[in-house]
């Protein structure tokens, strides 16, 4: 029995009791805090839902990919608990499996299922999908405080957290409201499975655990390390079921272990606390991942394959193996600086048993650095993800990094590496050595691939908090806190305690809010006034057109279906078709517009080269865009369909941007990037305009001249037109060029054109007459153009056009459009003159009509 001044007494059986309550109420204030940050964090994230639940009822998704996590949770809704695997309704006539992880799908869909008591609303699933990143972005500030803690203290977690739930840059864009996308739940998962790992390597550590503990039971030992790491393996599960390409952080905790055991056998200590931590996490993460397995898909690791079991398990081999020669040199006594070298030789011996046992995995972990780490070129270099953070057309540059993190966050990560770095030499404790391993590979994956930035946003919060305190530490914070928790005992004691404050911890604390909290906030602040503009409202306005006024396809769009067979094509009914467009718009095409866009965002359906120069220009957006001549892009049109009595599309769908900025992508995709500007000499000076080769491309027959001229492609509809300086410029180039005189004005920003196979229209003129055919277009918008072509008749006076207007408008099941001719298409030869009607089945049906 203790007895205390007061005369109360405590028997040994209420100590552990009194000590939880003192610990509770000790991390109280700390807890709260932490629940206040996330508070705000949520707040920021949802300051723009104006800007995505529009007036008119429609839920504007932020880009591309969230549209599609909608489409795949409507499918799994209308068939729970089944999930979509094989979409056909996309990379027309082929379908694409769907790489996305099951697991946020899932979490929304409970969600849903729960709150509408299982039978959840469209309204509902729609708020539901729109609010669920903002909520996981606020949910990240709990794992980065804890790791902050542990790295350097409460005050560096409670900084750290506050860093996060301002910073700019990607992570707030893919944690916001409507950006309904896994990106964010990457990174929550990623990071609690960084914060529970580094639980088990402190706790294994501070009790000294050993594989004998295990042996022996010792529960007392084992039981908490045990814990954190099934925990840490349950999250790396998580992290694997939203994104197949989690192996990353595989990597770094097996980097971190590899220097971790070098460092404690040069220092005599026993790495088994580690050895328990990485084969416990790793084990559970292999058996939880193994239902997901499709063993179809070989052993690819952009779907859930046998290669992320393997990997797993492979892991929990390496820690064994590091495990087992640390103790074997211990016990031998063995010098410390073969260890190193013993770990090389294993590593090279496993490498070359895998490339014997399994090639293809072997290629996968010889080309997984460069995949991740390296520079992308060709096409890819241009999806938006995949370029790297410190190359913008082909120079290297920091202002894309300065931008997203802000330049004193950006510089203070790279300070806090070097400090931790310094540490590593002055024997780091292995929570530095974590996160230092970390930070230095997610800098990496940055320089090969922006898209990690919103993970590197994590590190850059936690370095910058940690780099702060030390600042805190060295003008004494601490005894200032003491003394204030000593001297100030009411509002009355608080004059008296500034006495002690002394000018530099002013100026430190002012120097952590002015360098590192207001940059990210007034960032946060700025970008969260509303949230990006994609998709654009003429490309939702020209989606809801296809699926009203186009016809049905013929597919069943939320069912589920099988994928064929192996090296056969899906089953599509006849009246399946196409829709044209560039890569980034597929998903719009197919979750709003409810038709099968032939490229998607998953870069499927974009032909092209990869290689060089000298490859076969595969069939597909890029090969059609950029095509040279009619002739050479309806070539492209059929030869992406299989049948050869079938084009792979129906509709082509262009916008201002694929006509001007983005045009360069499609020639990058090919490899063939020149030639499509030449010097001009404008006022003085030569000038780089639009060439000769840009204006005989598809894309600019189709969007900048409306396809007049053009004889199986009509314009069926347009969006309205928005001011763009470029596309009135290529007009005036044109006009310069051809010495034609096209309106040089905005048109159309969303242009929808028709394949058909065009009405034959034939008669007769004299013998090799120079024979004109026209008519004015008028447009959905009330913009009118004309249409025209001329063709010289035979030695007999025969003569022939190819047309794809019909001057008597639409007919019942098929394009419903509201572009078209005004009046008759007028025929002129000499002095004569004739007018002909074109019916709507003979442009279909590629019938002739006789003048």
């Amino acid at each position: 029995m203790h007895v205390f001044p007061e005369g109360i007494t405590m028997s040994s059986q209420d100590r552990p009791a009194l000590m939880l309550e003192s610990k509770i109420k000790s991390s109280l204030p700390y807890t709260l805090a932490v629940a206040i940050i996330g508070f705000i964090s949520l707040w920021i994230r949802i300051r723009p839902s104006d800007s995505v639940f529009l007036a008119n009822g429609f839920v504007k998704f932020t880009s591309n990919d969230p549209f599609y996590h909608m489409r795949t949770l409507n499918v799994l809704l209308e068939n729970y608990p089944n999930r979509m695997f094989f979409n056909p309704m996309t990379n027309y006539p082929n379908g694409s499996y769907i790489h996305f992880g099951p697991l946020y799908d899932q979490m929304m869909a409970i969600t849903a299922l729960v709150l509408g008591i299982g039978s959840p609303g469209q309204d509902l699933v729609n708020t539901i999908g729109a609010y669920f990143p903002a909520v996981l972005g606020a949910l990240t500030v709990i794992p980065v405080y804890y790791i902050g803690k542990y790295l350097g203290g409460h005050k560096t977690g409670i900084l750290a957290a506050i860093l996060i739930a301002f910073a700019p840059g990607p992570f707030l864009q893919r944690s916001t409201v409507g950006f309904t996308d896994h990106h964010v739940a990457e990174s929550l998962f990623s990071t609690l499975f960084i914060m529970f790992f580094m639980l088990a390597i402190i706790t294994a550590k501070e009790k000294r655990l050993r594989f004998e503990d295990v042996l022996n039971k010792n529960l007392t030992v084992i039981k908490e390390p045990l814990i954190y790491s099934v925990i840490a393996g349950v999250m790396y599960s998580a992290y694997q079921l939203s994104w197949p390409g989690a192996s990353l952080f595989l990597l770094v905790a097996l980097v971190y272990a590899v220097i971790q055991y070098i460092l404690d056998n040069f220092h005599h200590e026993s790495s088994d606390y580690l050895g328990f931590t990485g084969i416990i996490a790793f084990l559970v993460s292999a058996i939880l991942i193994l239902p997901f397995i499709h063993p179809d898909m070989g052993f690819s690791m952009y779907y859930y394959t046998w290669f992320h079991v393997t990997t797993a398990i492979g892991a929990v081999a390496v820690f064994g193996v590091l495990s087992f020669i640390q103790r074997e040199f211990k016990r031998k006594q063995l010098k410390a600086y073969y260890y190193p070298l013993a770990v090389l030789g294993i590593g090279i011996l496993g490498l070359l048993a895998t490339r014997i046992a399994s090639p293809s995995i072997y290629s996968l972990i010889i080309n997984a650095p460069r995949t991740v780490f390296g520079v992308l070129e060709g096409g890819p270099s241009t999806i938006g993800e995949a370029s790297s953070m410190f190359y913008f057309d082909e120079k290297f540059t920091l202002l894309r990094a300065f931008g997203y993190f802000t330049t004193s966050g950006f510089l203070a990560s790279v300070l806090g590496i070097f400090v931790l770095l310094v540490n590593v030499f002055r024997k780091a404790k292995p929570e530095e050595l974590l996160v230092l391993v970390w930070s230095i590979l997610m800098f990496l994956a940055i320089y090969g691939q922006n898209r990690f930035a919103n993970y590197y946003s994590i590190n850059i919060s936690i370095l910058s908090a940690y780099l702060g305190c030390l600042l805190l530490e060295k003008v004494k914070w601490d005894e200032l806190a003491q003394k204030f928790k000593s001297s100030v005992k009411s509002p009355a004691d608080f004059p008296g305690f500034l006495k002690f404050v002394k000018i530099e911890q002013v100026l430190a604390v002012l120097a952590i809010v002015v360098v590192l909290i207001y940059p990210v906030y007034g960032a946060a602040m700025l970008y969260t006034q509303a949230t990006g503009s994609d998709p654009d409202n003429a490309w939702i306005e020209a989606c809801l057109w296809l699926k009203f006024y186009t016809p049905d396809p013929g597919m069943d769009y939320n069912a589920i279906y099988e994928a064929p067979e192996d090296g056969e094509l899906f089953d599509y009914p006849d009246t399946a078709y196409g829709v044209m467009s560039w890569w980034d718009y597929g998903h719009y095409i197919e979750t709003i517009g409810y038709r099968m866009p032939n490229s998607n965002p998953f870069q499927a359906g974009i032909g092209g080269r990869r290689g060089s120069i000298d490859e076969e220009n595969q069939p597909g957006s890029s090969t059609f865009f950029t095509a040279q001549s009619e002739e050479e892009a309806t070539a492209v049109l059929e030869a992406i369909h299989p049948d050869p009595d079938k084009a792979g599309a129906r509709y082509i769908v262009s916008d201002a941007l694929m006509a001007t900025s983005k045009f360069y992508a499609m020639t990058t995709w090919t490899l063939d990037k020149e030639g499509y500007y030449q010097p001009y000499w404008v006022s003085g000076g030569y000038r780089y305009l639009r060439s000769t080769r840009y204006f005989n491309s598809m894309e600019s027959r189709l969007h900048i001249l409306d396809g007049s001229g053009l004889k199986q492609y009509r314009l069926v509809h347009e969006t309205w037109a928005y001011q763009t300086q470029e596309e009135v410029l290529y007009k005036q180039v044109y006009n310069l060029l051809y010495g034609s005189s096209i309106p040089e004005v905005d048109t159309g920003f969303v242009k929808i054109f028709e394949y058909v196979k065009g009405a034959k229209v034939t008669g007769t003129a004299s013998p090799n007459e120079t024979v004109n055919i026209k008519t004015t277009i008028l447009t959905g918008q009330g913009r009118t153009f004309d249409y025209s072509q001329s063709t010289t008749s035979d030695s007999e006076g025969r003569y022939e056009f190819t047309v794809p207007y019909s001057t008597e408008g639409p007919i019942s099941g098929e394009t419903q459009f509201d572009t078209a001719p005004a009046g008759p298409y007028v025929i002129s030869y000499g002095n004569t003159t004739r007018e002909v009607r074109v019916n709507e089945e003979a442009v279909l049906k590629g019938e002739e009509v006789k003048v």
